[in-house]
């Protein structure tokens, strides 16, 4: 490792080399992390010549003989998404605990930038890349994305999806699919029998899982969405708020209930028909997806599938710093949450 000392300025390694009596390649593998490779008595004696010395080794220097830095990366598709908010507060509490410090970097939901962001992540050495987002079918950066995160895995880091099974690394899921399916009995077991969907581009698989299951449970209970009443916008409060409005200005003709496929569409929802004079819970019923804090803070309350993400951070924390060679894949169950956006609808004869 070369010399190097922060903060000091005179202390080098090879002071302390000297004060242990050791050599300076010794030294090095002592203060570096590589102690298991050096007899005990002189890697104490190494950690007491630099304690005696305040001697601080060189991080970037450090880095390079480790092969790693003690940071954990974590990649994200929407920095003011309350979803990611939830996970990184998950990834953040386990890497600290792991004595790891977080460095968080947002793709904008385009999988031309998560690929840019894991190829400069490669020469920043984190210990390990955690990536929090929708899979895209269809993307062309796909089979470069996995070599990228490939070859990092191949040079000693660890990476974990948080995603849908996709590519062939540890990856922690969300039942879409389940969740959606079991709103979609729960509405239907309040009464409600004419719904509309928004979601975003079918090749957003999030979206298109909680889709599937939502329809999914409708078609065992003999209904279903009209097709004039599924809507796809963006994945976004605004793209929740465009669909509402349109849906709105149209006129609801007889719609019960909206499913929006994540809780800030249902938000934006919300508010374009408040805009419109309607009022949810009341003219129309609205839900979403995750559970996020806010959902609880909108009036009416809005019900939901909760999905546990802080847990969800957490567990692919636990992955990623596992001794488990993996590839492992772990799914996260999620709960409906029946709130004041869908009261229970009177029976008809």
């Amino acid at each position: 490792m070369p010399d190097g000392a922060e903060g000091t300025g005179a202390v080098t390694l090879h002071d302390v080399a000297r004060e242990a009596g050791v050599s300076v390649a010794t030294a090095s593998r002592a203060l570096n992390g590589s102690a298991r490779n050096v007899r005990t008595e002189n890697a104490s004696r190494v950690r007491a010549a630099a304690a005696k010395l305040n001697y601080r080794p060189h991080l970037s220097a450090q880095a390079i003989a480790r092969g790693q830095t003690r940071t954990a990366a974590l990649v994200v598709g929407d920095v003011a998404d309350p979803y990611f908010s939830a996970i990184a507060a998950g990834v953040t509490e386990a890497a600290e605990a792991a004595g790891l410090i977080v460095t968080m970097a947002v793709a904008g939901r385009s999988p031309e930038r998560e690929l840019e962001i894991i190829r400069t992540l490669r020469g920043q050495r984190p210990r390990l890349i955690a990536v929090a987002g929708s899979r895209i079918d269809g993307a062309a950066t796909r089979a470069a994305l996995s070599g990228e995160l490939e070859a990092y895995r191949s040079a000693g880091g660890r990476v974990v999806m948080i995603s849908q099974r996709d590519l062939p690394f540890d990856t922690v899921t969300i039942d879409n699919a389940g969740g959606a399916y079991q709103l979609a009995r729960a509405l239907a077991a309040a009464g409600y029998r004419r719904f509309a969907l928004f979601r975003a581009p079918v090749t957003v698989r999030t979206s298109r899982d909680r889709c599937a299951g939502f329809l999914a449970g409708l078609r065992e209970l003999g209904l279903a969405v009209e097709d004039r009443f599924v809507v796809e916008t963006e994945f976004t409060r605004a793209g929740g708020y465009e669909a509402a409005r349109r849906l709105a200005e149209r006129g609801l003709d007889g719609l019960e209930v909206v499913f929006a496929v994540t809780d800030v569409m249902a938000i934006g929802a919300m508010s374009a028909f408040r805009d419109a004079g309607l009022v949810p819970g009341r003219d129309i019923g609205v839900a979403g997806f995750d559970d996020i804090d806010s959902a609880v803070d909108v009036t009416p309350a809005l019900t939901t599938v909760a999905v546990p993400l802080r847990e969800v951070g957490l567990t692919a924390m636990r992955v990623a710093l596992s001794d488990d060679p993996g590839p492992v894949s772990v799914q996260t169950s999620t709960t409906v949450l029946l709130r004041e956006s869908t009261p229970v609808r009177p029976r008809t004869r």
